[in-house]
């Protein structure tokens, strides 16, 4: 299948080779020339603007959009609009606003166009692992992409079947699934995206305990000298808080269990608010990811070990880097 990729950044790019690996022909634009040129040398079709990618793809074209949101996607997706027509899909992979998505898809559909909001997850590991994908829009076009998400997905793997799931049927088993019409998908991952929040922290704050069982404020006899690899290390094998995350801290402690190359500030993305905003909205008492993204906030005043180990997490699943620390 044919599919355009404007955005070549650490996710876009991967997505395109994984694409291009299940045989899909991917013509691809990104802001930067040497983006552009590094993929088409892998095998993509490349292309030196919005207008020509359009033009390389053959009817109805799809487009898949992985830039930052905000102001980058919406304009992108205006541009692309004046160059489409009816039948042809925009998908907005990133972490859009989910009401942003429902606007959208609205102000296409006049034109005919399909709008798909996808969540996806998977961070810099996608390419090997994987992608989830939480889908909102169309049924149309999300049968007309199948071949598109069923590539990009991890597929059934080695996970065992949930029991009492036999005769669900879907896609979900898969890694990717159509929760509903426009703005469901980034719904789903917004609220994805909290919960990660949520378990970041409970890591993090799990493991900053273990930091400070030496204090001199304890009685000598219950002072404890630990190993904060082995530690994780264990948990991994059989607890019931293991999980991807927890194996990313691994990684993290193993290289360097005292992370004394990250400062302790942590970004947040969007997702984490946006998540707090439904909750107020639906009158959800959310504690712990309030809390969660709270943390977030403070840590940009005051570094612990718990927001080292935040940040170490991030750049470990995402790549993404800490800001440079400003100066007084």
């Amino acid at each position: 299948m044919q599919l355009g990729m404007v955005g070549l950044g650490r996710m876009g790019a991967n997505m395109t080779r994984r694409l291009m690996r299940g045989g899909h022909q991917v013509v691809v634009s990104d802001l930067s020339a040497d983006a552009v040129k590094q993929v088409a040398g892998e095998g993509a079709v490349g292309s030196a603007s919005l207008q020509e990618l359009v033009s390389r793809l053959k009817t109805p074209r799809a487009v898949w959009i992985m830039v930052p949101a905000g102001g980058p996607t919406e304009q992108t997706v205006q541009s692309l609009a004046g160059f489409m027509q009816a039948g042809d899909i925009i998908i907005d992979g990133g972490n859009s606003y989910f009401k942003d998505d429902v606007r959208r898809s609205k102000m296409l559909k006049e034109k005919g166009i399909h709008y798909m909001d996808v969540g996806t997850s998977g961070g810099v590991w996608g390419l090997e692992r994987g992608y989830c994908m939480m889908i909102g829009g169309p049924k149309e076009a999300m049968q007309h992409l199948d071949p598109i998400f069923k590539t990009l997905a991890p597929g059934r793997g080695d996970i065992p079947e949930t029991p009492g799931r036999e005769n669900f049927g879907g896609t979900a088993e898969q890694g990717y699934l159509h929760c509903g019409p426009s703005g469901s998908g980034h719904f789903v991952k917004m609220v994805h995206n909290g919960i990660e929040y949520g378990m970041m922290q409970a890591y993090a704050e799990g493991f900053d305990i273990f930091k400070n069982a030496t204090s001199s404020e304890l009685p000598e006899d219950i002072r404890y000298d630990l190993n904060l690899p082995d530690i994780a290390e264990v948990w991994r094998r059989g607890s019931v808080v293991s999980s991807w995350l927890l194996d990313l801290s691994a990684i993290a402690l193993a290289k360097n269990p005292t992370l004394s190359e990250y400062t302790g500030f942590v970004q947040d993305s969007g997702e984490g608010r946006w998540t707090i905003q439904a909750a107020v909205d639906e009158a959800v008492p959310v504690d712990v990811l309030s809390a969660a993204l709270f943390v977030r906030f403070r840590s940009r005043q005051e570094h612990t070990f718990a927001e080292k180990m935040l940040s170490a997490m991030r750049q470990q699943f995402g790549g993404h880097m800490e800001p440079k620390k400003q100066s007084a």
